[in-house]
Formats: C-alpha cells, sequence, structure tokens
C-alpha cells in the first residue's frame, strides 16, 4: 500500500474544521475531483454512511462509492473510496492552543501492479502527492473561510 501524510495548521478551532468537513454538500468544494458527492441511503454523515461519488480527472469521469469508515466527532473522519478508483482518505483533528487547529491528512492506496504497474508506481505516487496536497490546502482555505462567517455566510 501506498501512505502519504500531511499535517497543517489551521486558523479554526477543532469544533468548526470538523463541523465544516462533516458537511457532505460542501466535499466537491475541497476534494480534489470531486464533481457531486451525494447520500446513497438516508444516512448522511458519521460512520457507515455511503456516497455515490462523481469523479472528474479531464476527460474520465467515473462514478465510485465513498463511504465513512471511520467517524469520532471532533476528532477524526475515514473516507474509503471503492470501483474503479480505490483507496482510504483520512482527515484527523487536533487541538493547537485557542481558535486553532491541526489538519492531518492521509491518504492510502494501492500501488498499480502487474506488468506495467512498476514503470507507472512514480507516476501514480506524484499524482496521489499532488491531490491529497491540493484537498488538504482548499480544506484549509475552505475551514478558515467559513470560520470567518456565521452560519448564514453574514460577516461575524
Amino acid at each position: 500500500m501506498g501512505h502519504i501524510k500531511y499535517a497543517s495548521d489551521v486558523g479554526a478551532p477543532v469544533e468548526v474544521a470538523f463541523t465544516y468537513t462533516d458537511n457532505h454538500l460542501l466535499v466537491p468544494d475541497w476534494m480534489f475531483a470531486v464533481a457531486a458527492f451525494e447520500p446513497k441511503g438516508e444516512l448522511d454523515q458519521g460512520l457507515g454512511a455511503v456516497f455515490t461519488t462523481r469523479i472528474r480527472l479531464g476527460l474520465w469521469r467515473p462514478t465510485v462509492e465513498c463511504e465513512i469508515t471511520e467517524y469520532r466527532r471532533n476528532v477524526v473522519i475515514g473516507y474509503t473510496l471503492r470501483g474503479r478508483l480505490s483507496g482510504t482518505l483520512t482527515l484527523r483533528f487536533d487541538p493547537l492552543g485557542y481558535g486553532r487547529s491541526v489538519l492531518t491528512s492521509e491518504a492510502e492506496y494501492a500501488p498499480p501492479g502487474g506488468l506495467f504497474g512498476r514503470p507507472c508506481l512514480r507516476p501514480v505516487d506524484f499524482a496521489v502527492r499532488s491531490a491529497l496536497r491540493h484537498t488538504e490546502s482548499q480544506l484549509r482555505r475552505e475551514i478558515e473561510q467559513f470560520h470567518g462567517t456565521d452560519l448564514v455566510g453574514r460577516i461575524a
């Protein structure tokens, strides 16, 4: 399994960061290449919630299933992708003093296999690193912007 991990300082408390990240309607705003993220059943948050996820990577537009497989309020959310794209994304939230938190983003993925898998290992690793870095930085910006407003979007 390939494993990538990034941590960053977020200018918002853990509760705010988690609340923003936990809202499925906002996932396409911050998760790399996600065009739509819609609940598949009645559950739309928490452990066991399953989402139909439409991906947009250039001309390739697969639909995959995404399940929340790890969930502790204000601590961690783990997403598992199943389908033509597969892997896990785990987001951890830790307090970092007054009004700040640490966002740790981890991705695990199966490296390509077979005869052509070995030569493709580095480009795949680079692509996953870039996608995770983009997701992490976009999520951090979105959380900080969300924290600067109240629930109806007015400047606090």
